[in-house]
């Protein structure tokens, strides 16, 4: 199935062929969905903070065609139920990643696998890899917001989004009419225009979920949003990202972009000091996998196409 096919009216997620609720050591549950060909090379995807893997359709469909490939949400996003926000942090999302990888394996079975991940789920694979070990065969990493070191001359630009982004959080509507009004909200963003057609919807689908009372909250309360971008502030995964016990791309955003965010050149600046394998989509925000999903399938398959 190509996202074409799913376009004409709007962008539908279809049902993956197997799926696994694993419990993580603390108690929180986190949902697999498999699709694509479970014969093929696996890819596990995840996303960024506040999102949902859903919402980046445009991006994994098409893959489903040749890979095999397994999604996942980051606690207390997406399809996850909402756990225990003390454990909503830096920390357990690195943990999480090691038991994901086990879990996987447990219920799909065992072959080697690339991670797939953006931003949140990016830094915290790499927060895994550094302190733990990598588990993964490699690691495609999607503009991944990474502090820079003290001193460093981009410090100040991550540090000043991050507080511009945590203020953005916390005044976040808490409840919507329908999913229909969030996808609104989102088109009138400027910000946004570069999304592919019918991804605002999408977006507002994957991110929200119904209560009790017919209205439509976000899946990942605001307040655990917030505390993300605002603890995000480890420096020294930058200079260690050379040293992970597999292949590394960071594939960014495009820096002159009139809508740049830090980590489209701490992508550059990280490849330009440490020699780390670099890509850059052209004409692209944080959400480049949203807006060039083609572009960035095919970085991603070249790469896995080196790894052998």
């Amino acid at each position: 199935m190509s996202v074409t096919d799913v376009e004409v009216e709007r962008l539908s997620v279809p049902p993956p062929l197997r799926t696994a609720d694993l419990t993580m050591s603390d108690g929180a549950v986190i949902r697999l969905r498999q699709y694509g060909r479970p014969g093929g090379r696996r890819l596990v995807l995840s996303h960024g903070n506040g999102l949902a893997i859903n919402a980046y359709l445009p991006f994994w469909l098409p893959l489903a065609d040749t890979f095999d490939l397994v999604l996942f949400d980051v606690r207390n996003h997406g399809e996850n139920p909402l756990h225990d926000p003390a454990a909503h942090n830096w920390d357990r999302f690195a943990r999480d990643m090691g038991e994901v990888f086990t879990g996987i394996n447990a219920a799909f079975g065992q072959k080697p696998t690339v991670g797939v991940f953006h931003s949140l789920s990016a830094v915290a694979a790499l927060l895994h890899a550094v302190n733990a070990g990598a588990p993964w065969s490699a690691l495609a990493l999607f503009d991944p917001p990474l502090y820079p070191p003290h001193g460093h001359p981009l410090q100040p630009l991550e540090q000043a989004d991050m507080d511009d982004r945590t203020r953005r959080a916390r005044r976040r509507p808490e409840r919507y009419e329908s999913p229909e009004q969030f996808a609104t909200q989102l088109r009138r963003g400027p910000a946004f225009g570069g999304w592919v057609d019918g991804a605002h919807l999408l977006f507002a689908e994957s991110t929200l979920r119904q209560d009790a009372a017919g209205g439509w909250v976000l899946r990942n309360p605001r307040e655990l949003e917030a505390h993300v971008y605002e603890t995000n502030v480890d420096p020294t995964i930058w200079p260690r990202v050379s040293s992970v016990n597999c292949p590394v791309i960071l594939i960014g955003a495009d820096p002159a972009h009139r809508f740049a965010t830090p980590p489209a050149p701490s992508c550059r600046a990280i490849h330009d000091e440490y020699g780390v394998d670099y890509a850059m989509i052209r004409d692209t925000t944080h959400f480049l996998q949203i807006e060039k999903p083609e572009a960035c399938r095919r970085v991603l398959a070249e790469f896995v196409a080196r790894l052998g």
